[in-house]
């Protein structure tokens, strides 16, 4: 079973510090909601037909004025990641679509030059992840597919995958071993998620796009229940898949809130933030570690 990490050599700012202890001090989850929790987004991507509009350093101002911490960012393509990283170190996590200009969603899994295309990004630049990339039922099981699992295997990289309950089990018929965040959970219902956590230890689904979360403005009943059954295994997103969801990031983070502050302060930490720093900074810290001179 893989285990969390300790915590992550990346620092928080002030700012998200003394949110921090203000929320640590205060563990009645009534005053929750009120408190504007630090948020890990686990799922932004920066692509090309974004960067003209909002240019780097907006993007950053964007993420920043919204609360996140950290993000997870991928990019169609990959220059638009770097780009981000390059302009902040200390809130860009990078993972490695194998997407290399928007609409190969739907082809990249018969394309055999997307594996040499990942392995010349592998060998410039650090990454935590592959993906977020899309890949449904038998389609898994194509060799294009099943190189990338190995290739994530052999660099130690997670795998980010929009993908279905079905897929999802196949690849990690393909590697017992591998560590999947689940974007959207596969947009499957909170039963067969609960399912999945129970059978893949080392799965945690990410909640970008769920719209069926709340029921008339509340967090319906059986999301509560999955999230209290299982708070180290989620995490939240906003999903920026096109420009105009760059509109959105800060109002994302404030709906997360919302629901949040109708949980355990604990629970709410842990959904917020605390999963993904242990997690994902953690292991991207440990990288650059092993990395360095």
């Amino acid at each position: 079973m893989n285990r969390l990490h300790a915590a992550p050599a990346f620092r928080p700012s002030i700012v998200a510090l003394t949110l921090v202890c203000a929320l640590t001090l205060c563990k009645d989850s009534s005053l929750a909601g009120r408190i504007e929790l630090p948020i890990f987004d686990a799922h932004i991507h920066y692509n090309h037909d974004v960067r003209e509009s909002v240019p780097p350093k907006e993007a950053i101002a964007r993420l920043r004025k919204a609360g996140v911490m950290r993000a997870l960012v991928s990019s169609s393509g990959d220059e638009g990641t770097q780009s981000l990283r390059e302009e902040a170190p200390d809130l860009i996590i990078p993972e490695l679509r194998p997407y290399r200009a928007n609409g190969e969603t739907g082809s990249w899994f018969r394309d055999d030059s997307v594996i040499e295309y990942l392995r010349g990004r592998l060998n410039r630049y650090r990454y935590v992840a592959i993906g977020e990339f899309h890949v449904s039922g038998t389609d898994a099981d194509l060799p294009v597919v099943r190189a990338l699992v190995q290739l994530a295997k052999r660099h130690g990289l997670m795998l980010h995958a929009h993908s279905d309950a079905d897929a999802v089990e196949r690849m990690f018929g393909q590697d017992s071993d591998a560590r999947i965040l689940w974007a959207h959970g596969g947009y499957e219902k909170p039963a067969r998620i609960r399912e999945m956590l129970l059978r893949y230890h080392s799965l945690w689904p990410e909640l970008s796009s769920r719209d069926d979360m709340l029921s008339n403005g509340r967090l319906a009943e059986e999301w509560r229940a999955i999230l209290l059954e299982f708070p180290d295994r989620f995490m939240i997103g906003t999903d920026t898949h096109r420009p105009e969801r760059w509109d959105t990031i800060a109002a994302n983070a404030a709906s997360a809130r919302d629901w949040l502050g109708e949980l355990p302060a604990e629970v709410a930490e842990r959904l917020a933030y605390q999963n993904g720093e242990s997690l994902i900074t953690a292991e991207f810290s440990q990288k650059r570690a092993l990395r360095s001179p």
